[in-house]
């Protein structure tokens, strides 16, 4: 498990981030969000000591985070760091000996890896051949031809199809699994939400919101409900305690911040009809989101 304890970081007189605190839980992949210079790739090259806080800590398993530790991670940074002159595969193979992969090992990995990200056919294309789809899917293979143990991506999502990214969303599911924590940034909040089972939210250096999907949904929940009934809907728009905010036929979404309202609703609705369903608007990501950082 990683975990950030009170993590500062000035430049001059900016505060960066200001006692920022989050956990990444091993097999878990966790979403890094927020606007533009709120403080994510800052926050992860702390992480990944290319950076050093000007208070606070990182901490991997309960102790605090060595170089040694930060050698068993995988790191992709938003800037592509590619050399463009070198094959894919040649590449790849290099990053994984640097970790002291032997050379088999690091080829057999390498290569399965490669496959596996819709590059095998590609492996003799020098970096700078190939499109910016492709770049992006070799930085990944990069970051995770070691197996790290803790992975950091900084919008790994960025430039890749919908099909590119149906297959990076697969492979890092499958690198939680096997353990690690997994924490990535992307501006793409569909991804995100569809993706992570935990969710940080960061601004103007500041952690708005922190938890699972399901915890942030709760904590900011809508006063919207969604009624689809048999019969017709409309007298809703009589219904004393609520909004009308859509309605056709039998369907209706209605607000309201009173529980007796809501229960008066229900009551009414099933002396009119068949009730098929009664729930909550579900919040989206981007309108948690929205709300928090405002």
């Amino acid at each position: 498990m990683l975990e950030l304890h009170d993590v500062t970081k000035r430049y001059g007189e900016r505060l960066a981030l200001d006692r920022v605190s989050f956990t990444v839980g091993d097999r878990r992949l966790t979403g890094f969000v927020g606007g533009n210079g709120a403080g994510k790739t800052t926050t992860m090259r702390i992480i990944l000591g290319v950076l050093a806080a000007d208070g606070g800590t990182v901490v991997l398993d309960g102790a605090p985070l060595t170089e040694a530790d930060r050698r068993r991670f995988g790191y992709m940074p938003e800037e592509r760091g590619l050399y463009p002159k070198m094959r894919v595969l040649e590449q790849t193979v290099y990053l994984a000996r640097l970790h002291g992969w032997s050379a088999a090992a690091a080829r057999r990995n390498a290569l399965e890896l490669l496959e596996r990200l819709g590059l095998g056919e590609r492996i003799d294309d020098t970096i700078e051949r190939l499109s910016l789809g492709n770049q992006q899917r070799a930085q990944i293979a990069a970051a995770l031809v070691h197996r790290p143990e803790v992975l950091v991506l900084d919008e790994p999502f960025s430039g890749l199809d919908p099909l590119a990214v149906e297959t990076v969303q697969a492979v890092l599911a499958d690198v939680a699994a096997s353990g690690a924590p997994v924490l990535f940034s992307s501006h793409q909040l569909d991804i995100v939400e569809r993706l992570c089972d935990d969710l940080v939210i960061i601004a103007d250096g500041r952690i708005a919101a922190a938890g699972t999907r399901e915890s942030l949904r709760a904590a900011n929940g809508s006063e919207r409900w969604e009624l689809l009934m048999s019969g017709d809907a409309g007298w809703l728009r009589e219904q004393p305690g609520i909004r009308v905010a859509d309605f056709d036929g039998g369907w209706a979404v209605f607000e309201t911040d009173s529980d007796a309202a809501r229960r008066a609703v229900l009551a009414e609705a099933v002396t009119r009809g068949d009730v098929v369903s009664f729930t909550r608007e579900q919040r989206t990501l981007a309108q948690i989101f929205t709300e928090v950082v405002r």
